[in-house]
């Protein structure tokens, strides 16, 4: 049945009527963008350290902030072995270090479910940092004051870029469910 006047729900609530997210979309999403994150730090290498904190690690804990149901906990093996494969870590260290990451975070939401973004902050922070120092660890390298002050960077940068990346988050979340195909 046609409209009697076309322009009758034109507002910016009555283009939303009869629509749904992509189920596509709303699916891949968060782990393309995590897959994303973990090879854009080997575009920027120096010539000992990488620049740049596991971006990959940090797009994880951001999304599992953000959005706290929405990826399994078992996520963080097979976003880890991506993320060995283009890291230069041995493998399985990230696999390890992200589910034991997810498991943390898994029991900080269960201590705490209602939480402001400072806590959040502090709580990705801290976890980056843990994971960054086991990653240290378990590349097979013999840790020294010198290594670890050579590398103190690349933490307080993962530290201060967790605001950032969980907006960026926040945005693609929003991407993500936008409402894009119609209903019937």
């Amino acid at each position: 049945m046609e409209r009697l006047n076309p322009h009758a729900r034109a507002d910016r609530y009555g283009s939303r009527i009869n629509r749904t997210q992509s189920p596509i979309c709303a699916g891949s999403v968060p782990y393309l963008s995590i897959m994303l994150g973990s090879l854009l730090p080997a575009l920027l290498i120096a010539d000992v350290m990488p620049l740049l904190p596991s971006l990959g690690l940090l797009m994880l804990l951001a999304w599992r902030l953000v959005r706290p149901g929405l990826l399994p906990l078992w996520v963080g093996a097979p976003l880890g072995a991506f993320d060995d494969l283009f890291s230069g870590q041995p493998f399985g260290s990230a696999m390890l270090l992200w589910s034991l990451a997810l498991i943390s975070l898994e029991l900080v939401e269960a201590r705490f479910p209602w939480r402001g973004f400072w806590q959040d902050w502090f709580t990705a922070g801290l976890i980056a940092v843990l994971v960054w120092l086991g990653g240290l660890m378990l590349s097979g390298a013999p840790v020294t004051r010198e290594m670890l002050l050579v590398a103190l960077p690349q933490a307080l940068l993962a530290v201060l870029l967790y605001p950032i990346v969980a907006r960026m988050v926040a945005a693609l979340d929003r991407f993500r469910l936008a409402r894009a195909r119609r209903i019937g």
